[in-house]
């Protein structure tokens, strides 16, 4: 017995939990397991109803689950960044999920924007930092006087550099980037783990080259790691560089280890080498707790209602869940499920076919069922 807990979200998260739930129910008819699925009314409607984000009565009932599956957050009616803050970082930081997972893979039937690059040549893994970084929230704003806004200017080149420096800026604003040793070794082991399961290599993403301190430390951590994987390829790449390559040369990656910053920006461009956000699944895990599982792209609240959402991401997403439970045969069937949908033409309209949310969800439901 799995208990998972469920939070369709906002505008279609609904909709495509539902779709995720089918699939995920039929593989464990398939494959021996029971799940109890928990409800959560965490989202927008609730937070204008009743100002609350997350409760303690929420907190509790998920430490009480073995993984969450998550739809999407975001209102048009609620300022930007109250929700995804209060909630969704929120539960990454209570939870300790320090690692963001982000399958790059194009599965058969689908349309890369990369000229001649087929399945074999785009699979690869992103593991992403997921509580550190420039994502700790520390930093201000300074609006005022011409004194006050030149002081802070001088005070933080001073302390870098040593010298003075002449500005008439009227306000100004710092964010603070943080990297801990312990916080980048674990995340870096777990990708090394990741590596040598596949057998391949890792690649270290940074800017070493301009923000020595914060990314030097990053660099020193992965040096060490490394040792304890003699048969593990290895390599320092730049930010700037991998965008590059993923786009020319995405063959030449297996496992991708990244700061957070650097690593929410190239896993979007890694969405899109794989055919878009609607194929683009992500885990953030913590491998000794509770971890959470969600489509990468928005709540589109638009479309909520209509049944039309692709809920293919969420689906894979299911699978990765499946995973993390150590449900592998069962997670394999739900990709499979999936790559056939594509490959049949059974999807939504954003992929050019004709069928709703809910549709695709039961013919992959079916499809493990049948066990074809």
């Amino acid at each position: 017995m799995h208990r998972i807990a469920a939070i369709g979200g906002d505008g279609i998260g609904p909709e495509i939990i539902n779709a995720g739930r089918s699939v995920l129910n039929a593989a464990g008819e398939k494959y021996n397991f029971d799940i109890e699925w928990v409800d959560f009314d965490i989202g927008s409607d609730r937070y204008l109803r009743t100002g609350e984000l997350l409760t303690e009565e929420d907190i509790t009932g998920l430490e009480a689950c073995d993984s969450i599956f998550f739809g999407a957050i975001g209102d048009d009616r609620v300022k930007p960044g109250i929700i995804e803050k209060g909630i969704l970082l929120a539960l990454r930081f209570h939870f300790d999920q320090y690692i963001n997972l982000r399958p790059i893979q194009l599965l058969h039937g689908v349309q890369t924007p990369l000229a001649n690059k087929k399945p074999e040549d785009i699979d690869f893994l992103v593991v992403r930092e997921n509580t550190e970084d420039f994502y700790v929230g520390i930093g201000s704003r300074f609006k005022g006087s011409e004194k006050t806004s030149l002081e802070v200017i001088r005070n933080l080149y001073s302390i870098k550099f040593g010298v003075d420096v002449e500005s008439d800026a009227e306000e100004v604003a710092y964010q603070i980037g943080l990297i801990s040793r312990e916080g980048a070794e674990r995340v870096i082991r777990y990708a090394f783990e990741r590596a040598a399961d596949r057998g391949k290599k890792c690649s270290s993403v940074d800017k070493a080259n301009v923000l020595s301190d914060i990314y030097g430390l990053w660099r020193e951590v992965y040096t060490e790691v490394s040792k304890g994987y003699p048969d593990v390829e290895t390599e320092f790449t730049f930010v700037d560089a991998v965008t590059m390559w993923f786009v020319k040369n995405p063959e030449w990656f297996d496992v991708v280890v990244t700061p957070n910053m650097f690593g929410d920006i190239v896993t979007d461009l890694g969405a899109m080498i794989q055919g878009g956000l609607g194929l683009a699944p992500g885990g953030n895990i913590n491998p000794d707790g509770i971890s959470m599982f969600e489509p990468i792209h928005g709540s589109a609240p638009k479309y909520k209602g209509m049944n039309i959402a692709n809920p293919l991401a969420t689906i894979w997403a299911g699978s990765l869940l499946l995973d993390s439970l150590g449900e592998r045969e069962a997670a394999n069937a739900v990709l499979k499920g999936i790559e056939s949908s594509i490959v049949a033409g059974y999807v939504t309209k954003d992929m050019g076919g004709s069928q709703s949310t809910s549709s695709v969800g039961d013919w992959i439901a079916d499809k493990i069922r049948s066990g074809e």
